[in-house]
Order: structure tokens, then C-alpha cells, then sequence
């Protein structure tokens, strides 16, 4: 007799930070947890953000039971859209996360396709054989949750992102009764997160921000401008009330921002006077000690508000001396070369920054390692597989297990695309599945592949060297000069002597050929020239014609 196993396949979010996208599967039924994207690094040349490949739930559509998003970040939600064009499934979200989703669905033309199903913290669903209790967590966002999903073969505590904040900025702290209430039956495993292994200790609440935050408006001279993630709906109630306790008025710049601001007020997530938000054209015109504004790129984006102050490049304003600017916000791994960038591109404007750095204007939204502790302690889990994280972070998360008695051979650490098995109370190592990086560019198109990439980088890296070759169809000579052009590399100084050399390599190439159509041998015979006079390998393009 054939056995059910559940089975659970990373498609994203282990291995790296960002992208998180959980498969869960029992028989012919399939749950879907989160759907995110992850930024690009700084060789991704041209790559807006990454998504999980979906193939695995192409081939499985008929199988996909529901989708639940946990909260409103987009390393768990940004790729939706995307997911939604292929599969159809239910989608469970509590409020505040389903009111940015609508907007986000809108955007792709998928609002009236999407069907969007609110759920509460506290409640359970059923979705197929999946019994989902959702749990109330905190992060540096609200409304997120952890699950608990009972399944026939047992028990699974699915925690997403969340901290141990009992001075949350919303009131509203991690529901540990329900915790320990849904561990009582005994827990299968716990699949955790671990971005914050590596930090020894308790991370800080929110609330440390609100005394800095104040330090900074006390001494701010002129416009003070935080720069936060348009999610951050916690941090915005904080600047919010800070503000009015200035006497500042306050205006949000970012089109997502503004979004995240409207709905979350209309929600109750945001609470705070309408006389106290103004449009940035008349925070531009108030006198500047009594304006204060919120803008997105805290990850120095190129394209974002913040990226385009630091390059005089934003259409509506500029930074001047005597602004004060505030990073609110953790440089995502990998991405701390454009954050740092931004500040000194910033200080040398004649701004004054303040980053996380010199001042707690940021506290992370993830557990530290004590509260790691407390979690496991919490759910007495046989099993773990940490998740959400790189694989140094999967490994800190894994010791932090065995510490707290959990033996070593119950601990699965993996990557993206490993499935792991439970059937009969054990656990096991299944199938892999292909979990590449999708590329998304700014067409909106997905599928660009690792080939386009690797040209990329190496057009950015050595340049261009593009030839146009014009010759007589019946004698193969050549009627004019080469049309020799280079861009993209220097030549020492010497880039007449360069030109005279290529053309050389053309005319020995004819000369060899006769009337034939040499281009990719005067491809090579040119690059070998470029190498040995340059040490560099430039891209080398030929137009052969033939008149």
C-alpha cells in the first residue's frame, strides 16, 4: 500500500536572503507559503529583482490547493504577480498584508483575477489536508503571522519572519500563548528564520527608535528626510509621531510609499491627524525646520527617491546643506557597497546623514539568537530545518538547535530546491527540484538568462570593439578604411595605434580569405591583438558588406 508522505521543497529563501517561497505537499494536494522576490547583486547588471523559478508548480498547478502570504514584506510577496500568471489558487492573507496585495495585483492588471481571501491572526483554516493556525508574530511590519500546519503526518510550525518585542510600536505582542497552546500536541519540526543567527543576545524593540529618532529631530536644523522601506508601516508611525511632537509637518515621496500609507491608515494600522500630512509640494514651500519627509530607497536603489537625491537626479527636489538624512534601515546582505555609496555620495551634497552605524535609528525585525532559543524552547520541535537565510546563517541556526538539545541527525540544513520527507515520524532527504534565478528586468519581462547576464558583465567589465568592414563582392577587396570604434576601455594613450593595429589584423585576414566571409576570424585575430597590446578582452563585434 502506497504511503502519503508530506513533503517540503525550498523555492526560494534558503541560501540566500530574500525570496522566500515554501512548498508543502501531502498526496495531491499542495500549499504554497509566501512568494517573494530578492534584490540584485551589484554584477546583476540591468536586473530590476529575482524570483523563484515556479516550473515545479507549473507542472503542478492542479495540485495547488492555496497560496498564504504571512506579511506584507516583499522578500514574501514581491513575486506573486508573477506566480498568479501561471497557477490559480485561493490566496490567504490578513488585512493589512491583502490591502497591499490588492495594490500590488492592480499594478499587473491581476486585481479582478486574484482571488484574495482575508484571514485573522488567531483563526484556523482548512486548505485541503492542511489545517492552518495562524499565530500573531511581530516584525517591523504589521499584521504578520507565523502557521502552525497540522497535517496527517504531524505538527509542522512554519514561523516566517518574527521577534520576541514585548514593546512592540502597535501594542501588539507574539502571541505566545497560541505557541505553546498549538506545541502542546507535540511538533513535527520548526522551520525558523535565521537572518539574525549570527547575533548573540535579544534583538532590540522597536521602541529604541523612538529616543533616537527624537535626538535627531531636536537637533536637526533644517528639513529632516528619513529614507525607510515603503513597508516599514511601524517605522512610519514612529517618524509620524515624532513629527507632531516637533511641530513638523510631514510628507511621504515614493508612489509605493504613499500607497502602503493610504491603505494602512484606512485599515487602522496608522494613526495620526490628517492636519499633520502634507503633499511634498507644500512641504517644499514651509519653512525648512518645520518639514519632515519619508522616502523610499534605504537600500541606496539607483531608481528610488533617495537614489536620485544622492545623484541630483530627482525631479522634484534636491538635497541641500542643512538637510539632515536618516537611513532607517539595515544594509540587505550584499547591498552594503550601494549603501554606502549613498551616504558619502549624500555628505558630499552637504547633507547631514545619520545610518544605523553611528545611531539605533533602525532595530532589525528579526529574532537574535536568544530569542532563536526561546522558540525552540517554545515548541520542542523533533525536528528543525532552519530556513530564510544564507547557509552561514542556516548553519549558526542549526548549532543554536543542537545547544538547546535538539541531535544533530534531526537538523536538516539545506538549500534552495532540496525537498525533505516526513513519513512515519522520521525524516529524510527527497528529490531536488531546479530552483535557478529568474531575472526580472525593467520590461517586466522574466527569463533573462545566466548567458544575457555573463554578456553583461563582461560588456561592463572589457568593453566594446565594433568594426565595420566594407568590401568589393567579386575581388574580396576592401573599397574604404575600416569604421573602427571602441568603447568602453582606454588604450593607454594609444588608441591611434590601437585602430592602425585592428586594421592591420583586417586587412591580413582578407588577404588570407580571398572573397569569403571572414567575420569570425577577424573576430578572433582581433581579440588575440586586443589581448596582447591591452590585457583586456573587449566584446569584438565585425559588420562584414559586401558592394
Amino acid at each position: 500500500m502506497k504511503r502519503n508522505i508530506l513533503k517540503i521543497t525550498p523555492l526560494g529563501g534558503l541560501g540566500e536572503v530574500g525570496r522566500n517561497c515554501m512548498v508543502y505537499e501531502y498526496g495531491e494536494n499542495i500549499l504554497v507559503v509566501d512568494s517573494g522576490l530578492m534584490f540584485p547583486e551589484n554584477d546583476m547588471l540591468g536586473v530590476d529583482y529575482i524570483i523563484p523559478d515556479f516550473t515545479y508548480l507549473v507542472q503542478n498547478r492542479s495540485k495547488v490547493r492555496g497560496i498564504i502570504i504571512t506579511h506584507g514584506h516583499e522578500d514574501h510577496t514581491g513575486a506573486l504577480p508573477h506566480l498568479l500568471a501561471e497557477v490559480q489558487a485561493p490566496i490567504y492573507s490578513t488585512p493589512l498584508t491583502q490591502g497591499m496585495l490588492e495594490v500590488k495585483l492592480a499594478k499587473h492588471g491581476l486585481a479582478q483575477k486574484a482571488d484574495l481571501r482575508t484571514v485573522h491572526a488567531g483563526e484556523t483554516i482548512n486548505i485541503g489536508p492542511f489545517k492552518v493556525h495562524l499565530f500573531h508574530v511581530c516584525h517591523s511590519i504589521p499584521d504578520g503571522v507565523g502557521l502552525g500546519i497540522e497535517t496527517p503526518a504531524g505538527m509542522i510550525i512554519h514561523s516566517s519572519d518574527y521577534k520576541f518585542d514585548h514593546t512592540p510600536v502597535d501594542g501588539w505582542p507574539s502571541d505566545y500563548a497560541r505557541l505553546a497552546e498549538l506545541s502542546r500536541g507535540g511538533v513535527l519540526a520548526l522551520l525558523a528564520d535565521s537572518t539574525n543567527a549570527e547575533r548573540p543576545g535579544w534583538t532590540p524593540s522597536e521602541k529604541v527608535v523612538d529616543a533616537a529618532l527624537n535626538r535627531v529631530f531636536d537637533r536637526a536644523p533644517g528639513r529632516i528626510i528619513i529614507a525607510s522601506f515603503a513597508s516599514l508601516i511601524s517605522r512610519m508611525q514612529q517618524v509620524a509621531a515624532v513629527a507632531e511632537s516637533h511641530g513638523r509637518k510631514l510628507a511621504f515621496v515614493g508612489t509605493s510609499m504613499q500607497d502602503n500609507v493610504k491603505i494602512a491608515r484606512k485599515l487602522g494600522y496608522l494613526k495620526f491627524p490628517d492636519s499633520l500630512v502634507v503633499s511634498i509640494e507644500q512641504a517644499l514651500n514651509l519653512p525648512p525646520a518645520e518639514v519632515a519627509i519619508m522616502v523610499t530607497g534605504s537600500q541606496g536603489e539607483p531608481t528610488s527617491i533617495l537614489g536620485r537625491l544622492s545623484t541630483t537626479r530627482n525631479r522634484l527636489f534636491d538635497v541641500v546643506p542643512g538637510d539632515t538624512i536618516v537611513l532607517s534601515s539595515h544594509p540587505i546582505p550584499g547591498n552594503e557597497e550601494n549603501v554606502y555609496r549613498t551616504i558619502n555620495r549624500l555628505f558630499a551634497l552637504g547633507a547631514d546623514v545619520i545610518y544605523e552605524a553611528i545611531a539605533p535609528v533602525h532595530v532589525s525585525g528579526h529574532a537574535s539568537q536568544e530569542e532563536m532559543k526561546l522558540l525552540l524552547h517554545l515548541t520542542r520541535p523533533q525536528f528543525v530545518v532552519p530556513v530564510h537565510g544564507e547557509l552561514r546563517h542556516l548553519k549558526q541556526h542549526a548549532l543554536l538547535a543542537q545547544q538547546v538539545g535538539v541531535p544533530a541527525e534531526n537538523i536538516a540544513v539545506i538549500e534552495n530546491g532540496q525537498s525533505i520527507e516526513f513519513v512515519d515520524g522520521a525524516m529524510k532527504l527527497g528529490g531536488r527540484v531546479p530552483t535557478p534565478y529568474v531575472f526580472v528586468d525593467s520590461s517586466g519581462v522574466a527569463g533573462i538568462s545566466e548567458d544575457v547576464m555573463r554578456e553583461r558583465e563582461k560588456l561592463s567589465q572589457d568593453g566594446v570593439v565594433m568594426v565595420g568592414v566594407v568590401v568589393d563582392r567579386f575581388t574580396g577587396r576592401m573599397m574604404q578604411t575600416p569604421n573602427i570604434r571602441i568603447f568602453g576601455f582606454s588604450a593607454n594613450g594609444e588608441t591611434d595605434a590601437i585602430t592602425a593595429g585592428i586594421q592591420k589584423r583586417v586587412e591580413g585576414v582578407l588577404q588570407r580569405s580571398g572573397s569569403g566571409s571572414p567575420e569570425r576570424d577577424m573576430e578572433k585575430d582581433i581579440s588575440t591583438y586586443l589581448y596582447s597590446e591591452t590585457h583586456r578582452r573587449p566584446v569584438v563585434f565585425v559588420s562584414f558588406n559586401k558592394v
